[in-house]
């Protein structure tokens, strides 16, 4: 009976001891805690007996001893106080081995092979080992192949065709990220092989592709502007409207809310390639590709104001783009830009966010028995046209230079002489630039858009410029006596050539003529292209 009833106390003061919870800065000391137990239980904490001790005895107590406190529980004792600081700090523990960096990469190949395309993308950013796994030709192959081979429709090819691109020594033999670029480009939606063959089409009246605005609306090619003000702050418009003419495309925003012009601290322009959805509503990011970036320097240092109506100024700051700002207030009301087709689809889809399609160069073969090698054999294609209408459009062939016309950095091209009447050309409409805000439209008068593409000898595009132009009037040139009225002035200029217009209002015929044409081109620039020293 007293064995038994020992080994419950025990049992019950082992398991009191168990689930007590400690209280920092709470509960009595080990000495206080092991008398707690003693008194409950009848044992010491140290012993090992199993034999009761014996009752004690009862005692009268004071009232006052009635309002003392025992605990209901005892409490694990906790130490007295922090243990004594030696000076210096812990030892840390020792880091446990990278087994990673010890496993074979074979294995590590394996495993990174079960990964999909986007976590081996960004796997590749964890250290320089990972990132030469992630670039490996064989894995990324092999998931293009999974990704895309089977949507390829099977066309017999020869044997030795066969073997070669089976062959995991091809595909070894590529550069280091090959298989990688290709795949994002062909996720993307890329295929430059169909649409480079479509563009090879040149219209021999333009010397441009003649497919251009077909590549463009199959590849589902937008153009979106990000503008971000002084704070930081960036907003994204994308395109209202889009007109295309047979050598340049004119887009419009308008839609959105703007900031105001002089907030503007960057403007960007970026080529975006949509995708194909299901459902319209969806806006799926695209590939972008920059086109051209603007700090708040080139802004507002080289903005220029080109005309004005009663509601908006238009200011032009890049060769291609105009921004239209509401009078008065200087918010933006819309931005416009032109874009000539050469190499368009390319500047359009080639680039990258970050950095710009680099246009590759085209020189001619050389000829060294030709002492006015690049100096003849020019061909000009020049269109006058706004938003809505084409008011002028010229071909002329067969422009050439003499050595003594090339002065002051320029080779002079006449293409209208002022004293050959049987060459001035009239204007089938009125010079004005019409423009579109929501709600809201009108038209800057003497305003218009110039797309110029001259050829060399062998008809290919030597200097193309697609950009807004303003007519001014011109009362400081002699005028010729063949005419009365009010004379007028189109300039254009770039660090790779110049254009001068000089035109005539009829007040009877109610019509413009063309009196004067010439185009200058810098000599830096035929001298690199023809491989001359004038």
């Amino acid at each position: 009976m007293a064995i038994g009833r020992g080994q419950l106390f025990r049992s019950f003061r082992e398991g009191l001891l168990k689930n007590a919870q400690p209280t920092e800065g709470r509960g009595p000391t080990g000495k206080e805690n092991s008398r707690l137990c003693e008194k409950m239980t009848g044992f010491s904490p140290g012993t090992q007996s199993v034999e009761p001790a014996p009752l004690p005895q009862k005692k009268k107590r004071k009232k006052k001893a009635a309002k003392a406190s025992v605990p209901c529980q005892p409490v694990v004792p906790l130490p007295r106080g922090p243990p004594k600081s030696t000076g210096h700090a812990a030892k840390p523990a020792e880091c446990t081995a990278n087994h990673i960096e010890r496993m074979p990469p074979e294995i590590l190949l394996k495993i990174l092979s079960y990964l999909d395309a986007l976590s081996l993308f960004s796997i590749g950013f964890i250290n320089k080992r990972f990132y030469e796994m992630a670039h490996n030709n064989g894995m990324w192959h092999k998931m293009y192949s999974a990704e895309f081979g089977h949507s390829k429709k099977w066309r017999p090819k020869r044997l030795d065709e066969v073997l070669d691109k089976l062959s995991a020594v091809v595909v070894q033999e590529r550069p280091e990220g090959y298989w990688r670029r290709l795949y994002f480009r062909t996720m993307a939606g890329f295929n430059e092989t169909k649409w480079r063959k479509e563009l090879r089409d040149i219209n021999p009246f333009t010397g441009l592709p003649s497919q251009t605005e077909r590549v463009l609306r199959s590849q589902r090619v937008t153009w979106e502007i990000t503008v971000s003000d002084k704070w930081g702050l960036e907003g994204k418009f994308e395109q209202s409207r889009a007109y295309f003419s047979d050598s340049s495309v004119t887009v419009c925003w308008s839609s959105g809310r703007w900031p105001s012009f002089h907030q503007l601290s960057t403007l960007q322009l970026d080529g975006v390639k949509r995708q194909a959805l299901s459902s319209p509503n969806i806006n799926k990011p695209g590939w972008r590709s920059l086109m051209a970036k603007f700090d708040r320097d080139t802004i507002f240092k080289s903005g220029q104001v080109i005309g004005r109506d009663q509601l908006v100024t238009l200011i032009l700051f890049s060769p291609s783009i105009i921004i239209g700002v509401w009078r008065g207030r200087w918010s933006i009301a819309f931005v416009m830009a032109s874009f000539h087709y050469h190499r368009l689809v390319e500047r359009s889809l080639l680039g990258t966010s970050m950095c710009p399609y680099s246009m590759p160069e085209n020189k001619p073969p050389f000829d060294d028995a030709d002492p006015y090698f690049g100096l003849h054999g020019y061909t000009l294609r020049i269109i006058l046209h706004n938003t809505l209408t084409q008011i002028m459009a010229g071909h002329f062939s067969q422009l050439y230079c003499s050595k003594s016309q090339v002065h002051g950095g320029f080779i002079q091209l006449n293409v209208i002489n002022r004293g050959s009447l049987s060459q001035h050309t009239p204007l089938s409409g009125r010079i004005s630039l019409p423009w579109k805000c929501e709600a809201l439209e009108g038209t800057v008068e003497n305003c218009c858009m110039m797309s110029l593409t001259l050829m060399d000898e062998y008809q290919n595009p030597f200097w193309c410029v697609s950009t807004p132009v303003s007519m001014t009037l011109n009362n400081k040139e002699p005028f010729s006596d063949d005419y009365e009225g009010q004379h007028f002035l189109i300039k254009y200029q770039d660090k790779e050539g110049k254009v001068r217009m000089d035109l005539v209002w009829l007040e009877e015929q109610r019509q413009y003529f063309l009196t004067n044409l010439v185009v200058f081109i810098a000599t830096a620039k035929v001298n690199k292209h023809f491989g001359r020293t004038y």
